[in-house]
């Protein structure tokens, strides 16, 4: 059996147990800031609990830590999964609460 130091609501334990929803297309300006860099405007182009994909035109890392701002939103902390493109995907380091995701669609759709 191996052994993680994941937790029931984290990403790794949800992507686990196959739980993450499917992502919706949207568009909604904003910010990401990755750690220990300023703070770079973007969109935000597709969104779900579990994650999003936003504009990134300067390469990030995968595994760098990021806080997405959006309208409205306190500041999201997630881990950069990938970047090809100017595109970044990430995974937030908590899942997004449902209500929470609802009231960005039903704004920005």
């Amino acid at each position: 059996m191996i052994k993680t130091s994941s937790h029931v609501g984290s990403y790794e334990y949800e992507a686990q147990e196959d739980r993450s929803a499917p992502r919706t297309r949207i568009s909604i300006p904003g910010h990401l800031r990755p750690a220990g860099a300023k703070r770079l405007a973007t969109t935000t182009r597709d969104i779900s609990l579990s994650g999003f994909a936003a504009i990134a035109l300067n390469r990030l890392q995968p595994g760098t830590t990021c806080w997405l701002t959006m309208p409205d939103m306190p500041a999201l902390q997630a881990d950069v999964m990938w970047w090809e493109g100017g595109i970044v995907g990430c995974a937030f380091k908590h899942l997004l609460d449902p209500a929470d995701l609802k009231q960005l669609l039903e704004r920005w759709m």
